[in-house]
């Protein structure tokens, strides 16, 4: 899994979603088209694991909706929080494993 290139930070970012492929909106206005690999939900929050790619290969990105019920588009955080992000990879790890597919976490 890779952190945002923003340099690590949390970066709000707005998404909507078009079949499992999303376009992530940075606040500087920049975007990044990301594929819907697999979605959960835990103590409340959705979750969603995005590729670069739509077979997954390359950059894998982890995002939380941060979404207030007024707003009518979705709204993305990139998790950012080492502990919360090793959780959440173990979480789809096993919801993907029947698909054969491999998360590896990359280290800085």
């Amino acid at each position: 899994m890779k952190e945002p290139q923003d340099g690590g930070s949390a970066e709000r970012a707005a998404a909507s979603k078009d079949a499992t492929r999303i376009t992530v909106e940075g606040q500087d206005g920049s975007t990044l088209d990301l594929y819907v690999l697999e979605e959960t939900k835990l103590n409340g929050m959705f979750y969603l694991l995005a590729a670069e790619s739509a077979d997954g290969d390359g950059d894998c990105y982890i995002l939380k909706d941060v979404s207030r019920a007024d707003e009518k588009e979705a709204v993305y955080e990139f998790v950012t929080d080492d502990a919360e992000a090793e959780y959440m990879l173990r979480i789809f790890q096993e919801l993907v494993d029947a698909e054969s597919v491999k998360l590896t976490e990359e280290t800085n």
